[in-house]
């Protein structure tokens, strides 16, 4: 019983990089003027694994409510060693400020051997000027 203990804590463990390294975003925060409506976020996910993988693109509020945003694209598939720019574009809803989570999320493809779905958010912070 301990064998398997120890096999279980050594794959555990061993997936954990792995999870870690599934994606990245830059940049992770950021401040942004507007003077219309809406505001513009340009991020850049990367695949840092040597497969590609498919992707999404996500945005919720402080409170990880859904937030209507217009992604482009908002799904993709990320090829291995590659980033690419993603335009987000958040409604401020009639407030003057808005602060939103810009989330990727690394999707599995079915009959793969890895199944983790893994997310990464960053912090963005809109101001809207008149």
């Amino acid at each position: 019983m301990k064998f398997f203990g120890t096999l279980a804590t050594v794959l555990a463990v061993g997936l954990i990089p792995a999870a870690a390294a599934a994606q990245s975003m830059s940049p992770m925060r950021g401040e942004v003027n507007s003077f219309t409506d809406v505001f513009a976020v340009r991020v850049f996910p990367a695949n840092p694994y040597d497969q590609k993988i498919k992707v999404e693109i996500h945005v919720y509020d402080q409170d990880f409510q859904p937030v209507d945003a217009r992604i482009s694209p908002a799904v993709f598939q990320l090829g291995a060693q590659a980033s690419r720019p993603v335009l987000v574009v958040v409604p401020f809803g009639g407030a003057a400020e808005r602060k939103v989570r810009i989330c990727t999320e690394s999707i599995p493809f079915p009959n793969q051997q890895t199944q983790i779905r893994a997310q990464i958010c960053g912090k963005f912070f809109g101001h809207r000027k008149s």
